[in-house]
């Protein structure tokens, strides 16, 4: 097959241009991973470049195991030498193999989220600081941003007492990790750049094997993954990157626009080119998504267009309420699939927060219609599923104090909480970490009067470090299936989990886990738990959703980047929704938002219906909303408009009558962090933030057995205590 048949001329210049930095702009539904996958074949088939000198970095494993596939049908020579996949991956087996030169275990853990809040909050325990106060949540996303920017607890500094928990929690954090021999996700790419900049032999080596380099999704990169691009491309150049800066839509992960839009900068020579042509979507959808992004000013123009129909105009539909908003589209969805336009699982209904979702579930189960909801607890979340896991990476890592403390008592051995911060302190005053402890316990006089543990306690923690020394031996001789019968049935595992009320869903569960080990099983012993742990890791969200099951789909703007469907709802087009009320007063995050709503319209194949309510729940009170100004940006002769518009009228004027209330109310009330509040709904709880915005002021209260909720306070009710 001809690598360059059935390319359109744009595609066939980003194939065949493959000397010096290129910078490909690629619109949405424009043939990208074809382009990215045919320019890897062109230089392995037309070119003779050995695969072991390309790298291609993708940002989920399942974008790279479609290229992967598409490529052994491209390629009649095998590929498994070329270094594909996401930046984590890729720098996770850098680490592996020469981390120890900045003293990175080989063996190291890899946290995920939930480990990394545990870690959090043991490290507030040990400054004895109170977690409610405190949020583990946000002090992960200010700790996660600081190392995206390069920055060591040293280099934070503030003003506030927040910032100096911060800087304390980050150190502390950091000197868990170092003793579990551990690594969370950004320090994967962090601790990358750190080993090519202090080891330049190591890097040259690196250089000197990747003559090409290419990345998907650039606009998506942040400032450490630009950094490790430009330090791998450094000898030769020859570095590719492929993106839309009109889709950059995670900078709350810390992504950066800026990388896709200041390459040229980084990059003078470099060839620019554009993928404009469009072989998604009707015509008329993609002239109400670009009418929506062009009043951007961080893009680069693309003119999108398509040889497909023309199309129907996107709905734009009004409704009252969220429920009648979410029955409406119930209803419409059943139209479709009733008349055979569409089937369930064509349709997906979009929206801007998780919340949103509550009023559509409500429906969908009032109306009998099946739908599967891409937020729920994913697999490897799963208890069960993370027990198991854990029992495994305590094989590989004994020193991963997070795993230690999720089984050392599961099944119960009779180890509480009481007897686990006892053996923290006892390991610390012998200068050792948890695990080296048990073992100091497990050589031990039981009886000794010189530990701070009963005689039965010092049992029981020397049976658990015995137990896991066991599995550690039958590591090195057995495949990852017998490895993990092995452990699932010594552990005592089995017999717990199965005699649980809902056991036997949980054990489908944890043989579902083994045969994801099979994978594995044909690699040496050691090699395949390393390679089993590293693949669950690193398994991203998109990776873990269903394909070919005939139910809507419900799903955040956010988690639809990169999929299609032929009918697209987009709920909640409301000011204070999409745009969110956040970003209102940001112009930065203001065109994030719009960039949203594009990514949300170019999903669609064939039809986009923008949805809004009048009136919803948010911030703990029922707001009147304005139409969402992108639904303004689109112009009147491209939409069809439906709903209960009739009302509109009277819905103005009700939201003005609101308007007048709010003003004759004065002043709105001022709080600091620490406030001591009340709520009616809520009850009594803490302020945590408070600001500003240009109409109103936003307050965050962490409320005991309630969490922490947000409010606007020209809608909430909050007073001092």
């Amino acid at each position: 097959m001809d690598i360059l048949d059935g390319l359109n001329p744009a595609q066939k210049e980003a194939v065949e241009a493959i000397n010096g930095p290129v910078l490909i702009l690629a619109g949405p539904g424009s043939g990208k991973t074809r382009v990215i996958t045919h320019r890897v074949a062109y230089l392995i088939r037309v070119v003779g470049v050995n695969p072991r000198s390309i790298m291609a970095v993708t940002f989920t494993n399942k974008a790279a195991r479609e290229m992967e596939e598409r490529l052994n049908r491209l390629v009649s020579a095998s590929v498994r030498d070329l270094t594909l996949g996401t930046f984590h991956a890729i720098c996770a087996r850098i680490l592996r193999q020469d981390g120890k030169a900045i003293g990175v275990d080989k063996k190291f853990s890899i946290y995920d989220d939930d480990d990394q809040i545990s870690l959090i909050k043991r490290s507030l325990q040990d400054l004895a600081l109170d977690p409610k106060q405190f949020a583990p949540r946000a002090l992960q996303s200010v700790i996660s941003s600081a190392k995206s920017q390069m920055q060591e607890p040293s280099d934070l500094h503030g003003k506030s007492y927040f910032d100096e928990v911060t800087k304390r929690v980050y150190e502390r954090y950091q000197r868990l990790l170092t003793d579990s021999a551990a690594l969370d996700f950004d320090d994967l790419l962090l601790k990358t750049v750190l080993l090519f900049r202090q080891n330049p032999k190591i890097l040259e080596r690196y250089q000197q094997r990747y003559m090409h380099i290419q990345v998907d999704e650039f606009q998506d990169t942040n400032l450490v993954q630009y950094e490790l691009v430009k330090q791998l491309a450094g000898k030769y150049r020859n570095v590719c990157v492929v993106g839309d800066p009109d889709q950059s839509i995670y900078s709350w992960r810390a992504a950066d626009i800026r990388n896709i839009l200041n390459f040229e900068k980084d990059f003078p020579d470099a060839k620019v080119i554009l993928l404009e042509q469009n072989y998604r979507s009707t015509q008329l959808i993609l002239d109400a998504a670009t009418h929506v992004i062009s009043a951007n000013k961080q893009r680069k123009p693309k003119e999108l267009w398509t040889e497909n129909e023309k199309g129907l105009p996107p709905n734009v539909i009004e409704t009252y309420s969220a429920e009648e908003e979410a029955q409406w589209v119930v209803s419409e969805i059943d139209k479709l699939v009733r008349s055979g336009e569409a089937k369930s699982s064509d349709c997906a209904v979009m929206y801007r927060t998780n919340a949103q979702s509550r009023a559509l579930e409500e429906a969908f189960i009032r109306y009998g219609m099946p739908y599967k909801l891409v937020a729920g607890t994913r697999f490897y979340e799963r208890r069960e599923v993370k027990d198991v896991i854990a029992y495994l990476r305590l094989i590989q890592n004994p020193y991963d104090t997070v795993s230690l403390r999720r089984v050392i008592n599961v099944p119960q051995r009779g180890i509480g909480e009481r007897s686990l911060d006892e053996l923290t302190r006892w390991a610390e005053s012998q200068g050792v970490n948890e695990y080296k402890a048990l073992q100091l316990l497990a050589q031990s006089n039981e009886s000794s009067e010189e530990l701070p543990f009963s005689a039965r306690t010092v049992k029981v923690l020397s049976g658990f470090a015995v137990m896991i020394e066991n599995f550690i031996e039958k590591s090195r001789e057995l495949d990852m299936v017998k490895l993990f019968d092995h452990v699932v049935e010594k552990s005592g595992y089995k017999q717990y989990i199965t005699g649980l009320v809902d056991g036997e869903d949980r054990w489908e569960n944890v043989m579902e886990l083994r045969g994801v080990a099979q994978d594995y099983r044909d690699l040496p012993p050691e090699e395949g738990l390393t390679a089993l742990l590293e693949g669950v890791a690193l398994v991203s969200d998109v990776d873990d959703l269903p394909e070919k099951v005939d139910t809507v789909t419900l799903i955040t703007l956010h988690q639809a980047k990169g999929l299609e469907f032929p009918v697209v709802f987009i709920i909640g087009m409301e000011e204070g929704i999409l745009p969110h009320y956040k970003s209102i007063d940001d112009p930065a995050q203001l065109e994030e938002e719009r960039r949203l709503c594009y990514v949300g319209i170019t999903r669609a194949k064939q039809k986009v219906y923008l949805v809004r309510a009048f009136r919803r729940h948010l911030m703990g009170s029922s707001t009147v909303n304005k139409p969402s100004r992108f639904l303004l940006d689109i112009p009147p002769e491209l939409i069809e408009r439906g709903g209960v518009t009739a009302k509109e009228d009277e819905w103005i004027a009700a939201a003005e009558a609101k308007e007048k209330e709010i003003q004759l109310d004065g002043e709105l009330p001022e709080f600091k962090a620490g406030d001591h509040v009340r709520h009616d709904q809520f009850g009594e709880g803490v302020v945590v933030n408070y600001r500003k915005t240009r109409n109103d002021a936003e307050v965050v209260v962490a409320f005991d057995g309630e969490g922490v909720k947000r409010f606007l306070l020209s809608f909430a009710k909050i007073e001092k205590v």
